[in-house]
């Protein structure tokens, strides 16, 4: 019995008492990609797309709740460079954010080898590395 308890305990991700501001919607569901909120995509042979429009240059982060690649590119272009990589917040079930220098524009989004039917993705504010919290503003858009 105490076995089964200690591997249940380990199975277990603990309780998050607060989470970090810039993740605050992550246990709440909307549509489209926000800061306020998450949003569940389905995966189609293991990859979700999905498009932002940011309205305030900043470095955003893309939050999700699996492993799996994620890109960020304007418009058909090409991927662009990672800004950071975020750490995972077991607690909330967030497994990793990858952050972004974004100017004002349309970006589409696109996480790939995912394992899941579905992945929970929110856009969060990024830091400006100066210790501040990044001001930009995002619109949501969703594709297809």
């Amino acid at each position: 019995m105490l076995i089964f308890v200690a591997a249940l305990m380990l199975t277990v991700p603990p309780q998050c008492t607060e989470l970090p501001r810039n993740v605050t919607g992550w246990d709440q569901i909307g549509e489209g990609l926000d800061t306020r909120h998450a949003t569940r995509l389905a995966a189609r042979s293991g990859k979700a797309e999905t498009q932002v429009t940011i309205r305030k240059a900043g470095t955003f982060g893309i939050a999700a709740d699996q492993s799996g690649w994620i890109d960020v590119a304007r418009g058909s272009g090409k991927p662009l460079r990672t800004a950071s990589f975020g750490k995972a917040i077991a607690c909330a079930g967030i497994a990793k954010i990858v952050y972004y220098r974004l100017e004002p524009g349309t970006y589409r989004v696109t996480v790939g080898k995912l394992q899941k039917p579905q992945v929970k993705l929110m856009l969060v504010y990024g830091d400006r590395g100066d210790g501040t919290r990044n001001q930009g503003f995002a619109r949501r858009a969703r594709v297809g």
